[in-house]
């Protein structure tokens, strides 16, 4: 399975400390930029993580990012 860009552009979201949440790495999720299991029966996976502090974040949907997760600007580039 091939990653597959869900936007050229980040999606702005507010995420709340102490929840964990699901990035979808493959790019094929239903439900960007979370992880709905589209990877099954490849090799990606998603990435979990929390965050320290209650905010507004921007995810990265381009699926470029070397911060997985989170928009470093690699749609841009």
């Amino acid at each position: 399975m091939e990653i597959k860009k869900a936007d050229n552009k980040p999606t702005l979201l507010e995420l709340e400390k102490g929840k964990k949440y699901a990035w979808c790495s493959c790019g094929h999720s239903t439900n960007q930029p979370w992880c709905d299991g589209s990877h099954k029966g490849s090799e990606h996976t998603p990435h979990v993580f929390e965050v320290e502090a209650s905010k507004t974040y921007a995810m990265c949907l381009c699926k470029g990012t070397k911060n997985a997760g989170f928009c470093d600007g690699s749609h841009s580039k």
